[in-house]
């Protein structure tokens, strides 16, 4: 070949066999993520299971949080106690919480459970107790200790159609004023009639009664020595729930009933009816309604 004529050159591209091979590998990406969002989901679900009512209100409002207040970890508190940066509740935090949560509710239920016992040593050995030992009745529910003082045919614990507690309701309620001081949990009183409507106008009824008789043996329980802010609600009931459902107007529909609350149920009641829990009407707190104890007044039945 001459030194002027030009070379060529040819090149030849050899495909590999597997061209291509990787171009569906994005699934795998995808895969990954759905994984991960799988293990995020679980995670929060396992972490609502083992959280206290209270507990997953913190929760929730952690998510209300505006982005930038979350990103710096929230309030201080939960950044003191977080594992997780950028803020949230450390999980084994959490079920710490949980579990000391679960051993004080048991350590209220036994102190309930002592209470009853006590009581039920106190009624057979009281002199005041025993001879009303039949109007007495104390069990356990799930809202903490209950303690109801119950009509009878002869034994009334009000005069007739009134809220003026009689003698021997006095008595009891003042005798049982210092034991109820025994334990740290509040109560609330709730008073019932039976089925027989009580009215004399369409002012005051058997709603009405029933608050006032509740109402006037929260100030006997004050009289007998019962510290003031051991009260957590006063309410009437009327012949809304009775004690012997086969037969409304039995006498013992008409009760008195006194619960020792236990801590979760205290809480709650707290909760729902605090400022929090609920609407403000101004700066004042609203107190429930209540209705002053009327005049005598000519009943149509017997309550």
């Amino acid at each position: 070949m001459s030194e002027g004529k030009p070379q060529i050159i040819i090149k030849h591209v050899h495909k590999g066999k597997h061209g291509g091979g990787h171009a569906g590998g994005g699934w795998k990406i995808a895969y990954a993520d759905f994984m991960t969002a799988m293990m995020a989901f679980f995670l929060v679900m396992w972490l609502l299971s083992i959280s206290s009512p209270k507990q997953r209100e913190g929760i929730a409002e952690h998510f209300r949080m505006p982005l930038r207040v979350a990103l710096s970890g929230g309030d201080k508190a939960s950044l003191s106690t977080s594992m997780i940066p950028g803020g949230g509740a450390d999980p084994m935090h959490l079920e710490g919480e949980v579990k000391q949560a679960d051993a004080e509710e048991q350590a209220d239920a036994t102190r309930l459970a002592e209470m009853k016992q006590k009581l039920d040593e106190l009624i057979e050995k009281s002199p005041v107790f025993r001879q009303f030992r039949s109007q007495i009745l104390i069990d356990i529910t799930t809202e903490g200790l209950r303690l109801q003082i119950v009509d009878t045919e002869n034994r009334p614990m009000f005069e007739l159609a009134s809220a003026r507690v009689v003698p021997h309701m006095r008595a009891i309620l003042r005798e049982l004023a210092p034991a109820l001081n025994g334990l740290p949990n509040k109560i609330t009183l709730s008073g019932h009639t039976d089925a027989i409507v009580y009215t004399n106008d369409r002012s005051y009824g058997n709603w009405e009664l029933s608050a006032d008789r509740a109402n006037a043996s929260r100030r006997e329980l004050m009289f007998g020595g019962m510290a003031e802010d051991k009260v957590l609600r006063v309410i009437g009931l009327a012949d809304s729930m009775h004690l012997d459902r086969a037969d409304p107007r039995n006498p013992i529909n008409r009760r008195i009933s006194i619960i020792l609350l236990n801590h979760r149920t205290q809480e709650r009641i707290e909760r729902e009816n605090g400022s929090d829990g609920g609407m403000r009407v101004g700066k004042v707190p609203v107190p429930v309604a209540s209705v002053a104890p009327a005049a005598p007044r000519t009943a149509v039945a017997t309550q």
